[in-house]
């Protein structure tokens, strides 16, 4: 095994999430028919080898049960600032041995944080 390559993250309106990771700096690597209706939405950050896809399909991933889902920065209030120009809610900087921390959450609840290392 090699890496990591696709994370699925559980939501109930494909388009509304994918609206919130691309203000999040995500970009759509594939958006494409899939079935019974619904669409296969990978998205990544630019030059990152890992990415996630938008799901509706597993019973037992509900949307919005996400949690511990970490995104490094190199400067978080820059971080904090961008997106909070963009309309979205970022939670207060939670200081650690180990760097900080700032919490989002998405339109369903899955709670990401974005991380900037010591």
């Amino acid at each position: 095994m090699k890496s990591i390559e696709i994370i699925s993250i559980p939501v109930s309106d494909q388009a509304r999430a994918k609206e919130f990771y691309l203000k999040l700096g995500f970009e759509v690597l594939v958006e494409a028919p899939f079935e019974a209706g619904k669409k296969w939405i990978q998205m990544a950050f630019p030059g990152s080898s890992v990415s996630i896809t938008l799901v509706t399909w597993f019973d037992n991933m509900p949307a919005g049960c996400i949690n511990g889902f970490v995104i490094k920065t190199e400067n978080l209030a820059d971080e904090i600032r961008s997106l909070t120009a963009k309309g979205v809610q970022v939670g207060a900087i939670d200081q650690t041995p180990w760097g900080q921390f700032a919490a989002v959450t998405d339109p369903d609840g899955n709670r990401l944080s974005f991380h900037e290392g010591r």
